[in-house]
């Protein structure tokens, strides 16, 4: 036992252990070179100790003698440990995120505490690392104010992970629409506005806020279609590459029910909330949003006269590719639409250039330009593109109350952040302490 203590205590060991951890974290996993320049610094702690002679010893003695700075400092080294262990932990490793909106019911929950696994896709680094610790975008206390620092810029990079994105994965990744906020309207999406206003009468009205891609909000979706793909939606059922693809189990549906046996009572005992139940009294029709065994529960009652699934077919500006003369697309009846792949090349038109225009341009840093009915890449008539990054394609579970790419478009494989993995906690806002914790979903796995 002693010999085991010697061989622990000697520093020699302790810097070889150390500085081998270091490398094989930040040095070979994170591919930055340069951060050997850190093993001088550990070098000193364990061997040479030069720091310890001119500030640490000085620090030591000060606690000792002192016991008003000794209080001060206790809380002042706990607050730096928490920080910077906090820090990496969620910058490599996992990260909690919480369910704000209902576009993934009832497969996750409004309320639901989720770990993001960082580690799953490879963890994305920092494209803005001077920040405020834990605060996403804006100032807690202004919100016209950004929480990070941009002095420093750095491109896409992502770690080596355990996995690759899969169909069916579901994934916390950054809002695509999210790099501009009119502050006058921080919750309202920024490119609605500008379809509904004009870009001119919004700009007029409000300042605007731009965010690189790592500081836009977070959301959750299923990814239901990868890069490659070619996915279509027909009278709200989904297809992937010609292939029917089936609900998930918990998966919200909204539905036109009639019956004179129906009330609110009962249609919150069968698990909906009440903020989600409407009634057209015009036509005698509740409308609500149900999952297979609600839906099997509600039939089997002998209730309900008729139980049809509601289908949205307006044509909307809002739906991607917001052009409305050549894509007569909607919510329900969307597509085909082939999902880019890294390395891919598609031919390019007019007609299709609208669902590629974003892509080229924004995400992939092209100038782009129509002239004349000619398409113009970086100063080049073209007539095709290839892709340099994966895309993604993702919905809500909760088809008809999500706002996901048939909003916004492709997710780029840079606004991935990770796969949510566990709950780790859960509250319903609804019921008061402690009713509303739902300890049945503590520690369950997502999938």
């Amino acid at each position: 036992m002693s010999r085991l203590h010697d061989i622990y205590t000697n520093r020699w060991v302790r810097f070889s252990v150390v500085s081998l951890i270091y490398v094989l974290w930040f040095v070979v996993w994170g591919r930055s070179p340069w951060m050997l320049l850190g093993l001088l610094v550990i070098f000193d702690i364990y061997i040479s100790r030069n720091l310890y002679r001119l500030f640490w010893r000085r620090h030591l003695e000060r606690k000792r003698d002192n016991g008003a700075y000794r209080s001060v400092m206790g809380w002042v080294e706990s607050i730096v440990f928490a920080v910077v262990a906090a820090t990496l932990i969620r910058t490599y490793f996992v990260e909690m995120y919480v369910i704000p909106t209902g576009s993934m019911e009832k497969t996750l929950l409004i309320g639901d505490c989720l770990g993001v696994s960082k580690v799953a896709y490879g963890p994305k680094m920092p494209n803005t690392p001077l920040s405020m610790p834990f605060i996403h975008n804006v100032s807690p206390l202004d919100h016209t104010k950004k929480s990070y620092l941009e002095w420093i810029r750095r491109p896409y990079k992502r770690l080596c992970g355990l996995d690759t994105l899969e169909r069916g994965d579901v994934v916390v990744f950054n809002n695509p629409e999210g790099d501009t906020v009119a502050l006058i309207s921080p919750q309202s999406n920024y490119y609605q506005l500008v379809r509904m206003y004009g870009r001119r009468e919004v700009l007029r009205q409000s300042d605007i806020m731009v965010h690189p891609v790592d500081k836009r909000d977070n959301y959750i979706k299923r990814a239901v279609a990868i890069a490659g793909d070619t996915l279509q939606l027909r009278e709200g059922n989904l297809f992937v590459n010609g292939d029917s693809v089936a609900l998930e189990p918990y998966a919200e549906v909204f539905y036109n029910v009639t019956g004179k046996g129906l009330d609110i009572d009962y249609l919150m005992s069968l698990g909906v909330r009440r903020d989600e139940i409407g009634y057209n009294d015009f036509y005698k029709v509740w409308q609500l949003p149900l999952y297979r065994s609600q839906y099997d529960a509600l039939v089997a009652s002998g209730r309900a006269e008729t139980v049809r699934r509601a289908v949205m077919r307006e044509v909307e500006p809002d739906i991607f590719p917001h052009d409305t003369t050549r894509y007569r697309w909607s919510v329900d009846n969307f597509g085909p639409l082939w999902v880019p792949q890294k390395g891919a090349t598609v031919a390019l038109n007019i007609d299709n250039l609208p669902l590629y225009s974003r892509v080229i341009k924004d995400y992939e840093g092209n100038d782009l330009q129509v002239r004349g009915g000619d398409i113009y890449i970086n100063g080049q008539k073209s007539d095709s593109y290839t892709f340099k990054m994966n895309y993604y394609f993702m919905m809500g579970d909760n088809r008809h109350q999500s706002l996901d790419s048939r909003y916004f478009g492709f997710v780029p494989e840079d606004h991935v952040v990770g796969r949510a993995w566990f709950i780790l906690f859960s509250t319903d806002k609804d019921k008061s302490f402690p009713a509303n914790i739902r300890f049945g979903r503590m520690f369950s796995r997502i999938r």
